[in-house]
């Protein structure tokens, strides 16, 4: 196994992890861009307010897309396990 592999497999798992991560991730930011808009013209300046939006919008996210995400993890693992001779053998 050669270090470019190594790396290449490496940046090929951070790009997935950004991938399965970045949709839930964005939908807690625009909800807690919301509520911080909000708090900020109610001036209610309770910190624990933004929490429970957040897992929320996170849950709900993961509910919608979770086929996608299943098929994209399912689809990369698989691709890991069909070449892991040549990554062992070299």
């Amino acid at each position: 196994m050669t270090e470019a592999l190594v790396v290449s497999i490496m940046i090929e798992a951070m790009r997935m992890a950004t991938l399965l991560a970045a949709p839930m991730l964005i939908g807690a930011l625009v909800v807690g861009l919301l509520v911080s808009i909000f708090q900020a013209v109610t001036q209610i300046q309770e910190q624990t307010l933004a929490i429970i939006p957040k897992m929320g919008a996170m849950m709900a996210v993961l509910a919608i897309l979770f086929p996608w995400l299943l098929t994209q993890a399912t689809t990369y693992m698989a691709g890991i396990f069909s070449n892991l001779p040549r990554f062992i053998g070299g």
